[in-house]
């Protein structure tokens, strides 16, 4: 199987990926190709799979054996996601992890709109019997609820998959409905912005060091950073930057860290 560089493709959907996060069962890998190529689409990127390769993701998959051959195997979410402007997280649950929870028609819709930029996306999937865990939750900008039978949620991770890629595909084909309405007229919604979208890896160097612009102006004055810096990425994460306002912002970051050192040094100084 595919250990290479995630790559994008040429086909219409070719920026959204679905990102599946150790997975226990091959059989649920198998059965998530057959699921999203029906679908319309064809990327799909494993984490850390529990077992894989296997014949019972083969046999599961029932001829989407192209969308197996072609998944590459990373060891970690943020290796996955690491070139994607929007990641979408799909949970069951809330968790101590506030983030702001979409339904799945809006979450594709979302995912759709960012593609069509020219953005990498990512929808993620976690473990059949946890999901994600906070950590991973932290890489994500939103969560997306299947809004299952309180009585009975326990939905297939398969499944969910296929509820998602099937909200995609509906999201495509209006969307494409919609253009062709228009006529002549490609919108002003279709123009794409002068500069890409910051990179899920930019954002996080940009949240590195803004974490060590906090310590450097003693913005927490003793107490525990972890809860305001949760705060700060929902914050940025809805904003939406692309790379220039990305590395404005740095670019404040790295004079507030130059001050601070002065500052500093003054202080040392008049002792």
């Amino acid at each position: 199987m595919n250990t290479a560089h995630i790559a994008n493709s040429t086909q219409p959907a070719g920026g959204i990926r679905i990102v599946l996060v150790g997975t226990q069962h091959p059989g649920n890998i198998g059965s998530a190709a057959r699921a999203i190529k029906t679908m319309g689409l064809q990327r799909l990127v494993l984490v850390a799979p529990e077992r894989y390769p296997h014949a019972d993701a083969v046999a599961m998959a029932a001829g989407a054996d192209d969308v197996l051959d072609a998944a590459p195997i990373v060891d970690s979410l943020a290796e996955a996601v690491a070139d994607c402007s929007l990641v979408l997280g799909c949970t069951a649950r809330s968790r101590r992890i506030q983030l702001e929870e979409l339904a799945p028609r809006a979450g594709a819709a979302r995912l759709l709109e960012a593609s069509g930029r020219g953005a990498n996306v990512a929808l993620v999937f976690g473990r059949e019997r946890t999901g994600l865990d906070n950590d991973e939750l932290q890489l994500c900008h939103a969560a997306v609820h299947i809004p299952a039978n309180p009585e009975y949620s326990s939905l297939n991770l398969a499944a969910a998959v296929q509820v998602l890629a099937y909200e995609l595909r509906v999201a495509s084909l209006e969307r494409d409905a919609a253009s062709a309405g228009d006529g002549e007229g490609e919108g002003e919604g279709n123009v794409a912005r002068r500069d890409p979208p910051a990179s899920h890896a930019q954002l996080e160097g940009f949240f590195g060091q803004l974490g060590d612009t906090l310590d450097a102006i003693d913005f927490h004055k003793g107490r525990a950073p972890h809860s305001a810096l949760r705060k700060l990425r929902r914050i940025f994460l809805r904003c939406d930057m692309d790379e220039r306002e990305l590395r404005l912002l740095r670019g404040v970051l790295a004079d507030a860290q130059r001050m601070a050192r002065l500052a500093g040094g003054a202080c040392g100084g008049d002792a």
